[in-house]
């Protein structure tokens, strides 16, 4: 499978948006996040509306180089906007987005914060980023939430094209601890289709690959793919969905050295 096409990662971005009011419709926006620490919901909706406008604002400026985003985890930041119009203001940027998206077309050069250069990096990116902070505001507000398969590979996948990177582990300063002889991982997700179950990680060497090969490994993951979405991101799966064969330490380690691009 390869990435989604620019206009369906749009319509995603829409679509994730919509759920994810439905998910806190009628909520207390002074709830805990308990996967954002010291977050609460309203705070929690504030910084996916801002990273909506900071993505349209890299996309539609065309720019070269890093754009600003300290209002994204600002508590201050968007608290002009009242929690009774909080819905209509996240359905306001996320319908933006995808309309700049569009319009500037899958081969703009656009600065990104890893290699791609155009807006299908930001298009794919604010498509995951809304689908796991969904996730977060869903636990906030007792509301259900599952992946649909096709979205759901494709978030396996950035994460693999992501902790793949050189200059992650460069990031994390991890590379000597976490690559050696024997070193593989495997995820399987127990609930889709035979040919897009697996992501077979060689961290044998650098540097680290990544391909959808059903091979045995020194730590297999299993789940459905909603959960193994949610563990990669260190958010909790359904009950034990998740099932680990093997050296769960190894599966810990590369969470937390893949994980680093996520604090940039």
């Amino acid at each position: 499978m390869s990435p989604l096409s620019l206009q369906r990662y749009a319509a995603e971005i829409i679509a994730q948006t919509d759920l994810l009011r439905a998910a806190v419709d009628g909520a207390d926006p002074t709830a805990p996040v308990p996967t954002c620490p010291d977050w609460n919901l309203g705070r929690l909706l504030r910084h996916i509306g801002a990273a909506h406008r900071w993505a349209d604002t890299i996309v539609s400026t065309r720019a070269a180089g890093p754009v600003p985003h300290d209002r994204l985890d600002d508590p201050a930041a968007y608290t002009d906007v009242a929690a009774d119009d909080l819905g209509d203001w996240l359905t306001e940027g996320a319908r933006a987005l995808a309309d700049t998206l569009c319009e500037a077309g899958p081969d703009a050069a656009v600065w990104t914060v890893a290699p791609g250069g155009t807006p299908v990096f930001w298009a794919r990116r604010m498509t995951h980023e809304t689908l796991v902070h969904r996730s977060d505001a869903a636990l906030a507000a007792g509301a259900g939430f599952t992946v649909a398969e096709e979205v759901g590979l494709d978030a396996l996948d950035e994460w693999m094209d992501f902790g793949t990177l050189p200059q992650v582990l460069e990031l994390a300063q991890g590379e000597r601890e976490l690559l050696g002889p024997g070193r593989t991982l495997h995820l399987h997700a127990t609930d889709v289709r035979a040919e897009e179950a697996d992501r077979l990680i060689d961290l044998t060497r650098a540097p680290i690959t990544w391909s959808r090969t059903p091979d045995r490994a020194a730590v297999t993951v299993r789940g459905p793919l909603t959960d193994l979405v949610l563990a990669l991101y260190r958010r909790p799966a359904r009950g034990n969905a998740i099932e680990i064969i093997g050296d769960a330490s190894l599966f810990d380690l590369w969470l937390d050295r893949t994980g680093a691009w996520l604090q940039e």
